[in-house]
């Protein structure tokens, strides 16, 4: 399981620096696949390792787009909400133990719900870090929205792309 996250650490990293943070829409839309990383790791993730991960999944995308410490920040308070988000979402399964938050494993709602919320939360925090004024809060937040939105999609083709295979 760990051999599995760190190769999807390494290939988010690799996707979101060489091939999606050349990709601006308008200047209104930026794709973040990289926080499927911090939306996939299992449930039972310690607390501090989730949120070192996360860290260190922002920094690494911090070091190759020059955004000093805005993806970090981001990652990390998207990490810190997952769990509360989680438990609003209770699902009718029970989390069994190596399991992660996926369509396979819970379904389309909830999984969308789930990356909706945090992706959500983690674009907030990063665009609103690095305009850093409230004076353009309309503006940023519609960058807000419709990057939440194009992520969400790359999200969940990805999710049916390499992970609804049968158990």
């Amino acid at each position: 399981m760990l051999s599995k996250n760190i190769l999807r650490f390494i290939i988010l990293l690799l996707v979101q620096v060489l091939i999606l943070n050349h990709i601006h829409f308008s200047g209104y839309i930026n794709p973040y696949l990289y926080v499927l990383f911090i939306l996939l790791l299992p449930f039972q993730t310690p607390k501090w390792l989730l949120l070192v991960a996360s860290f260190l999944m922002g920094l690494s995308v911090d070091l190759f787009s020059n955004t000093p410490g805005m993806n970090a920040a981001a990652s990390v308070f998207m990490a810190y909400v997952r769990p509360g988000v989680i438990r609003l979402l209770k699902s009718g399964k029970n989390y069994e133990a190596g399991m992660s938050p996926g369509i396979r494993d819970l379904g389309f709602r909830w999984f969308f719900s789930y990356s909706l919320i945090l992706i959500l939360a983690h674009h907030f925090v990063l665009f609103y870090l690095e305009i850093f004024r409230m004076s353009e809060f309309f503006t940023t937040f519609f960058r807000v929205v419709l990057s939440t939105i194009f992520t969400l999609i790359l999200v969940i083709i990805t999710q049916y792309l390499f992970h609804t295979g049968k158990r």
